[in-house]
């Protein structure tokens, strides 16, 4: 069942504090902003899914529980996504606040009677699926054909982008998710992790940043640890690394 408590606010007093959504998120405005406290479940897998929701604020963890009690996490979405997309019945996972989340809920049905009324939204729903099918996919290869290392930069390389996406340096990496969070995800243990980091670290690839942050400072050298294409790596963040006071 649906989290009973979440905090519902009107939408009218968040207008002064949350960006003006675009693409999908424009058929959530009218409805009131919920928010989640680090920890919180927006959704259970197997519930009834009843509702699609988008995050305004805020980071979440998608997981999936194994029959001998084992939690997987298959993903982590951000500001701006869409989850609970599921063309079953019940939701095929669980959502989980990372910290503090603020998000907006709409019912499948109506959902679908907007997306009806506005045909220019309706491809980035499919290429939002598409890109779940496509991750889904490097999912399956990260954990069946590479390395802890490769696994690990790969991970890094993938949130860089991200973190560019929502606004930051070009060297900063996000990391709003715990390191037993990327081990779970990663199919590595906490300790794997930790010591990768370390290395990378001791070698200059990477610097300790602020507070979730984590800084790259040999961005060719992440995507050579990572087996990817060394032209991926053809930036201006190798060599001019930024610096913060703490």
């Amino acid at each position: 069942m649906l989290a009973s408590n979440l905090t519902i606010r009107p939408l009218f007093e968040e207008a002064a504090t949350v960006d003006e959504p675009c693409g999908l998120a424009m058929l959530f405005v009218r409805n009131p902003i919920e928010r989640a406290a680090p920890g919180q479940i927006v959704f259970f897998e197997g519930d009834r899914a009843l509702h699609l929701f988008v995050i305004r604020e805020g980071n979440v963890r998608i997981c999936r529980q194994l029959h001998d009690g084992r939690r997987v996490i298959t993903g982590f979405l951000a500001k701006g996504d869409v989850v609970g997309v599921s063309f079953k019945n019940r939701y095929l996972y669980s959502a989980e606040a990372l910290d503090n989340v603020s998000f907006q809920r709409q019912t499948k049905v109506e959902f679908e009677k907007q997306l009806l009324a506005r045909p220019d939204l309706r491809p980035m729903l499919l290429t939002q699926l598409c890109d779940e099918v496509a991750a889904a996919q490097d999912q399956m290869v990260l954990l069946s054909c590479r390395s802890a290392e490769e696994r690990l930069c790969s991970f890094l390389l993938a949130r860089l982008q991200k973190s560019m996406a929502q606004g930051c340096e070009p060297n900063v990496i996000n990391l709003p998710m715990t390191r037993l969070d990327i081990a779970d995800y990663l199919g590595l243990t906490i300790e794997t992790v930790s010591r990768t980091i370390t290395k990378l670290a001791g070698q200059g690839i990477l610097s300790a940043g602020r507070r979730h942050e984590i800084l790259v400072l040999k961005k060719s050298a992440l995507v050579q640890r990572a087996g990817e294409d060394e032209a991926d790596g053809d930036d201006t963040v190798d060599d001019a690394p930024r610096h913060y006071h703490h």
